[in-house]
């Protein structure tokens, strides 16, 4: 599929556009491909946050060369020779506020949207969704510290520290930390802005969320007032099994795009592995599409770098249980739901009873021979 997406790059000659409008200036999907006819024309990607290299995979279906559309928030291009468009819009502020599954069920013209495990139980009852492929393996949130101020080497030292734990209103992740144990209730602020601003000008006193993947390169290298290492752990390493990025269908809709799904998901397989073999070009349209579109995180090309070396290191971006990249475990779909649901009743919300990893995800359309290579 690499090789198909940089040959139709090459053919039409063009270049990375910024638009201001509508799709007038998008690149066409070139010739009767294999998708044509059996996918929708315009395949929508629904991610959940800006273009950053944890969602790279959608990225790279367009490719290098592909167009930003600035007011809508989207990237778009031809898959290739494939015959459809890939239309990738970012989450974060363009979604007005809502989680992806509502916006999904809003928007009938989106294809897949990412969604986390835990969300797909928090939607189930209202916004059911089926999850298709799994581009990331582990979840890359951390809680992350200053390693001069605190001393921690497991979960359960967090919860000793008492230090301020500084997260985003609304983490289901957080609800677990403290039902386990792992972080005191007393300790939990719901005040992240998104910013280093609290951790520099308390000089690390406080302890807050991040991505391992962003986070601990950009606050060594690039936050001003800090620019040393931090400390951090993978809240998979309290137990928290989720899978960060299911994409996923409409589950009212999954017998319907089937016949899509067959041809599309092994190439959302192969495009997770294109990128992390060779990230650069991506990359560099990740970069534009942050230049174009303002106030997202800070991205930068050695933080990019750094990110795929950090994704791989950690097996963010790796195979599952067995030798194959994008499959669901459904034992472990089956642990994360009995995590969440006693969480999510606990603040009074519904989730229908019996839901089990059937219901929430499917590998009928990933290719087993797909996977990454082993590192090291």
């Amino acid at each position: 599929m690499k090789k198909r997406v940089l040959l139709a790059a090459a053919l039409l000659g063009s270049t990375l556009l910024t638009a201001c409008g509508g799709g007038d200036s998008a690149p066409k999907p070139t010739g009767q491909g294999e998708l044509a006819g059996v996918c929708p024309a315009t395949v929508v990607i629904q991610t959940d946050w800006y273009a950053t290299p944890e969602r790279a995979a959608a990225y790279q279906l367009v490719g290098p060369n592909g167009t930003v559309d600035a007011k809508k928030g989207a990237y778009v291009g031809p898959l290739g020779d494939t015959g459809v468009n890939v239309e990738v819009r970012l989450g974060g502020p363009f979604l007005g506020g809502q989680p992806v599954p509502a916006q999904m069920y809003q928007d009938t013209g989106i294809t897949l949207g990412l969604v986390p495990t835990d969300e797909q139980v928090q939607a189930a009852a209202k916004f059911p969704l089926t999850g298709v492929f799994a581009s990331l393996d582990i979840n890359p949130q951390i809680l992350m510290w200053d390693p001069a101020t605190y001393r921690i080497d497991s979960w359960k030292d967090v919860a000793a520290s008492g230090a301020p734990v500084v997260y985003s209103e609304g983490k289901i992740y957080m609800d677990y930390l403290i039902a386990h144990g792992d972080v005191r209730k007393e300790q939990a602020d719901a005040s992240f802005d998104g910013t280093p601003s609290r951790f520099v000008a308390e000089k690390g006193r406080v302890m807050q969320q991040g991505y391992v993947s962003n986070e601990p390169y950009r606050w060594e290298h690039d936050v001003k007032g800090w620019q040393k290492a931090t400390g951090h752990l993978l809240v998979q390493q309290a137990g928290y099994e989720i899978y960060p990025h299911a994409w996923s269908v409409r589950s009212g809709q999954l017998a319907e795009l089937s016949p899509c799904l067959k041809k599309l998901v092994p190439m959302l397989q192969q495009a997770e592995i294109d990128y992390v073999t060779d990230p650069e070009p991506t990359n560099q349209a990740l970069l534009k599409i942050s230049q174009t579109i303002p106030d997202g995180p800070p991205i930068t090309a050695a933080g990019n770098t750094d990110s795929v070396k950090v994704q791989l290191a950690e097996k963010i971006v790796g195979n599952g249980p067995d030798s194959t990249l994008g499959n669901f475990d459904t034992e472990r779909v089956d642990r994360a739901i009995a995590q969440v649901v006693p969480l999510l009743r606990t603040r009074g919300q519904q989730v229908p009873d019996g839901l089990s990893a059937k219901d929430l995800v499917t590998n009928e359309f990933i290719d087993p021979a797909k996977g990454v290579k082993p590192q090291g």
